[in-house]
């Protein structure tokens, strides 16, 4: 398959949903793509829906009651398909219509919003999927060009500064903190772009995972733009 994707070690190409959900991860790759050119129009959709909150959670309800142009439509059953199928899956499938995500600002050294490059825990095996219809698009960079934020050692003196307690209780601060799943990227780090309209299955840290959880960010919003994300 020929696309800007399949030289990446660490990313995972297939052509089916079946085998985007079960492929399995191994070695460097911690990221699969189901690689798609879609058809539709997703911003006629965007522009029909009413932003409520800066993060609006749209029902299949609320996309079948849109009045909508051929492409339009074509664009509704796409995301009613993708819908479906992780529901089928077992997964639990949330379209959001975004303007921007809650920002950390408490403190000017480390940040725990999804802006940051971080990586999604879970207590239980399960994987993070998502797909931009419309907007600015995530990244993601391989493990090897990134360090955790807690490993830095002026990070690292400022969090032992916040925390203010045992030092056999730190690390548990880092983790309730979620000070732990943040990285900084490398001088040289090249995040790939997710790219619109492919549907991603990204690694995540749990007990089971046999892989490194794969690191990611939300993008900065495109001025004037809303995002159409498919994420659960």
């Amino acid at each position: 398959m020929n696309n800007i994707f399949s030289e990446n070690s660490q990313i995972g190409v297939v052509s089916t949903f079946s085998d985007l959900v079960h492929t399995n991860f191994k070695g460097e790759m911690n990221a699969l793509c189901w690689h798609r050119n879609l058809d539709g129009d997703f911003n006629e959709i965007v522009t029909k829906l009413s932003l409520k909150e800066n993060i609006t959670e749209v029902s299949p309800e609320d996309l079948i009651a849109l009045q909508l142009s051929e492409k339009g439509n074509t664009a509704r059953e796409i995301i009613l398909n993708d819908l479906q199928l992780l529901t089928d899956f077992g997964a639990s499938p949330s379209l959001n219509l975004l303007k921007c995500y809650e920002r950390d600002d408490e403190f000017d050294f480390i940040s725990t919003d999804v802006y940051s490059f971080h990586v999604d825990r879970s207590p239980i095996a399960t994987d993070t999927f998502l797909c931009t219809y419309h907007g600015a698009v995530s990244d993601i960079v391989a493990n090897s060009q990134a360090e955790q934020k807690i490993l830095i050692p002026e990070i690292r003196e400022k969090l032992k500064e916040l925390h203010d307690g045992p030092a056999e209780e730190f690390e548990d601060f880092l983790t309730e903190n979620y000070f732990d799943l943040h990285y900084q990227v490398h001088e040289d780090a090249e995040p790939v772009n997710l790219g619109l309209g492919h549907l991603w299955r990204l690694a995540v840290d749990h007990p089971k995972q046999q892989v490194l959880p794969c690191i990611h960010r939300a993008p900065i919003e495109n001025d004037g733009e809303y995002r159409l994300l498919l994420i659960c």
